[in-house]
């Protein structure tokens, strides 16, 4: 069994996640195997400080041991989950538990720099320590079903997906919500993201990637209006239409975390990872620039 540490609670993830690992206040049907969380560190957040006092609370409840400092965990844990809220401090984070040699899950965003993401992947390579960043919509089942060989469309030539966009100055542009449907978009596209154009409206935002095969992906971030997640697939065979359920997403991350723990094995591709990052802050230099193409260089 892994022995699990999450590190800040500023976010309702920690909670949803212990409910679903430690089969506590939870249908079963959500129940993730393999797994416990046995420490926090409830730490602190310059972005939704006002969540941690509750949720702080709840993990308590639920028999987390916490700590002060994630250097406590060291020792008492197998694996850590970086929860922050705020993608800005993920490296700092991050990195004197990767010089530790302790697998870690970062969540969205992995950063909110390349520079910051290329740093923790690096040094997770250099010392053979598995790390991986996801957005849990990535793992909805409709998004599973139609990427790759799975693709209804055949052979795909684009992709366009939307969902909620707000925007906090922490995680500036898609990086808060947005990069949601950017994980969708990569998930189905894969790497190889050549440049971006952006447009930016507090209303909206919407960022097309050329990828160098020709490809065209397109996000639309929605910040006015009704904001489902979805996606369009544009194939050699057709032109198909989903909608995206939230239902068991948690779920799906956590078996794909917990396997990472099990066996070392990374289910994403670290480049895939860094140019999720790129992308987005491409976009954010493209919208600056009234649409301006960026190169991607990683």
């Amino acid at each position: 069994m892994i022995r699990l540490g999450l590190v800040d609670f500023d976010t309702s993830h920690v909670v949803e996640f212990t409910k679903r690992l430690n089969h506590i206040n939870i249908d079963p049907s959500q129940w993730v195997e393999g797994a416990r969380v046995v420490a926090g560190v409830p730490g602190e957040s310059r972005l939704s400080p006002e969540r941690i006092p509750g949720y702080t609370a709840e993990m308590r409840a639920m028999g987390v041991a916490l700590f002060d400092d994630p250097a406590d965990l060291i020792g008492k844990v197998d694996a850590v989950m970086i929860e922050s809220v705020d993608g800005s401090v993920h490296r700092a984070r991050a990195m004197p538990l990767l010089e530790k040699g302790i697998p870690l899950f970062v969540d969205k965003p992995f950063a909110c720099s390349l520079e910051d993401a290329k740093a923790m992947m690096d040094l997770a390579t250099r010392k053979h320590v598995p790390l991986m960043s996801s957005s849990s919509l990535r793992y909805a089942p409709e998004v599973v079903e139609a990427r790759g060989d799975g693709s209804p469309v055949g052979t795909l030539q684009g992709v366009a997906t939307y969902g909620p966009g707000p925007t906090h100055p922490r995680n500036p542009g898609l990086f808060h919500y947005g990069i949601h449907a950017v994980e969708i978009l990569f998930t189905l596209m894969g790497p190889g993201v050549a440049k971006v154009s952006a447009l930016s409206h507090p209303d909206g935002e919407t960022a097309t990637g050329l990828w160098a095969d020709g490809r065209i992906g397109t996000v639309r971030a929605i910040r006015k209006g009704k904001a489902d997640y979805g996606f369009t697939l544009f194939g050699e065979t057709g032109v198909v239409s989903r909608s995206v359920g939230t239902g068991v997403i948690y779920r799906e991350l956590l078996k794909a975390v917990v396997a990472m723990f099990q066996t070392g094995e990374l289910p994403i591709d670290p480049r895939e990872t860094l140019e999720v990052v790129a992308f987005i802050e491409a976009a954010l230099k493209s919208a600056k620039a009234d649409g301006a193409a960026v190169e991607i260089a990683i």
